[in-house]
């Protein structure tokens, strides 16, 4: 193990409980670990997988974080896949090939990828040393996060196997997460031979929490900025808010820079990079940052409002200080907050009855007709479609998410779809076409040298990357490539940037829709609870916040940790 970790990582020791939790994978054994944020979860799978005959198959909800893992384990030399949302048939055929026949030590793969056909039917002839599920709260109806197509992971364990262990892989799963309701839960709906939990407690001690009611936010965050030298984050609830918060901080001189799932993502990559290399000192985000990011030395985590959830918050504090080193993690709040909070339940589980009726009208809006769409995927704006049917965008988002915890259909992050197209014409045809210049002949052989396939399907292209060879401006491609789709020579998609959201069944009729009220009240008491917990943090004044929030996640009788605001100030 120590020889592995040295090799690939250049690590002599491994951090608490780590080797506890590689030993048990090698031994055969399911283990469900409970480590904070930066308690290096992906060394605790990848360590073992490396030393195991055969493939690893990784399951991860968010497409930006599994991108990042596949390309680190590259340049360390470890050869990866990835399978996911955005990838055509034949991307993810050839991929899988691979899977089965190269030499890969990795497979990463989106939840709803996983019950096809066409992955069940490679997998099962996979060499699969083990089966890892990442964020593993997302399986739990307890969890923060539920995701439905989490729960078809253990339905695929006696239909996948591999030599590296005899029968079905060994699962690890893994979480910063997870309360102790919803560990048992995630134990149990992966089916594991018997309850093995390893929790690496939840202490930071060289975290200082604190929580401060203020109603000049701004000001505080600029406090907070000129105070704690190094890097940040600073959370926020809205897209807008990012950019209203990063030009407050560059005129008083701060190197800050928003993020959000909006923005384009080659210009979130910079912003990301640009972050991580130092040249910007502080991001500011809503929720989509930060999930995978290896930056050690981030010293202070600012939430400018309050989340949703303990969870949330706990993940997301839990981004300062990867190092071991001081660092801060500091909730602004005021009334104004807390009932927005109220506003926000409403919001997030609208009734059922509007569920129901969101339902109906997103089939409408995609063209999809009554027992038709199961398992197709179907661009979705919801701008345009709050827009058509003159619904509320937040309350139309949750009412789709609701639909999704229930198993009807499931929507993606936010992806960038790369430009696709096929040859139209025959080989024989094409040689007789008469584009009606030497540079469209040349254009269009360019392509052909580029691109195999392009008479049997869609294949992928890189307007860029065809820049690049033919020597032409990226305008130009895309001009040209309009062009001989005006001439019926080929068919053109360019890319987009959009959700999708894919069908899990065909469209029901109304009487046909099932959507339990006992199940609804449940989640709405639970987000409620969360909501509550998340509250008293904030206004608390009369115990330690690092005790707090263990004896939320079920780790009782802890000490004072000695560093947070209430814990200074008894001392004071």
């Amino acid at each position: 193990m120590l020889a592995t970790l040295k090799k690939y990582w250049g690590y002599d020791s491994f951090r608490p409980k780590q080797e506890d939790i590689i030993s048990q994978a090698l031994a055969g054994e399911d283990v469900l670990a409970l480590m904070p944020t930066g308690g290096g979860k992906s060394i605790c799978f990848q360590v073992p997988a490396i030393m195991k005959e055969g493939i690893c198959i990784v399951v991860s909800p968010l497409i930006a974080l599994m991108k990042d893992q596949v390309e680190n384990l590259r340049s360390r030399g470890i050869p990866a896949l990835l399978v996911c949302a955005g990838m055509t048939y034949r991307e993810i055929d050839a991929t899988l090939d691979n899977a089965v026949y190269g030499e890969y030590k990795f497979l990463y793969v989106s939840p709803e990828r996983l019950r096809t056909t066409l992955f069940l039917t490679r997998a099962a002839k996979m060499n699969i040393n083990f089966l890892v599920v990442d964020e593993a709260h997302c399986i739990s109806q307890w969890g923060y996060d539920f995701r439905p197509e989490y729960l078809k992971i253990a339905e695929i364990r006696d239909k996948i196997g591999g030599s590296a262990f005899e029968g079905r892989p060994p699962v690890i799963a893994l979480t910063a997460t997870a309360t102790q309701d919803v560990a048992q839960d995630i134990m149990a709906r992966l089916d594991f031979k018997k309850p093995n939990l390893i929790v690496t407690g939840f202490e930071r001690p060289n975290l200082s929490y604190s929580a401060r009611e203020c109603e000049d936010k701004l000001g505080q965050v600029l406090k907070v900025c000129q105070g704690v030298k190094g890097s940040g984050i600073v959370y926020v609830s809205r897209r807008k808010t990012t950019e209203d918060v990063t030009a407050f901080l560059t005129s008083q001189g701060i190197a800050a820079a928003a993020y959000h799932a909006g923005m384009n993502g080659k210009v979130r990559a910079a912003v990301q990079n640009a972050w991580k290399k130092g040249e910007t000192r502080v991001i500011v985000s809503t929720n989509a940052f930060g999930m995978g990011i290896d930056k050690g030395d981030v010293r202070f985590v600012c939430h400018y409002d309050i989340p949703q959830s303990p969870e949330a918050y706990f993940q997301e504090a839990g981004r300062a200080g990867r190092d071991g080193k001081k660092a801060y993690a500091l909730l602004i709040w005021n009334r104004t907050d807390l009932k927005r909070l109220g506003q926000i339940l409403q919001t997030t589980y609208p009734p059922l009855d509007y569920i129901k009726d969101i339902y109906q009208k997103v089939h409408t809006f995609l063209q999809v007709p009554y027992e038709e769409g199961k398992e197709k995927g179907y661009k979705f704006d919801l701008a345009a479609f709050a827009k058509k049917y003159k619904q509320p965008a937040a309350k139309s988002y949750y009412a789709i998410k609701y639909i999704e915890m229930s198993g009807y259909w499931n929507l993606t992050e936010e992806l960038d779809i790369p430009s696709k197209i096929c040859v139209l014409v025959s080989r024989e045809e094409m040689y007789s076409v008469q584009l009606g210049s030497a540079e469209a002949d040349s254009f269009l052989k360019t392509l052909m040298r580029m691109y195999e396939g392009l008479y049997s399907g869609y294949v992928t292209i890189d307007e860029e990357r065809i820049a690049a060879v033919g020597k032409y401006s990226v305008l130009a491609v895309e001009r040209k490539l309009k062009w001989l789709a005006s001439r019926g020579v080929i068919r053109y998609i360019p890319k987009v940037k959009s959700p999708v959201l894919y069908l899990a069944t065909e469209r029901l009729y109304p009487e046909n829709l099932r959507l339990d009220k006992k199940e609804y009240e449940d989640r709405v008491a639970r987000f409620r609870t969360r909501l509550e917990a998340i509250e008293t943090y904030a206004m608390n004044s009369d115990r330690c916040r690092s005790q707090m929030l263990l004896e939320y996640f079920g780790q009782k009788n802890s000490a004072p940790c000695g560093v947070c605001d209430w814990c200074l100030s008894h001392k004071r």
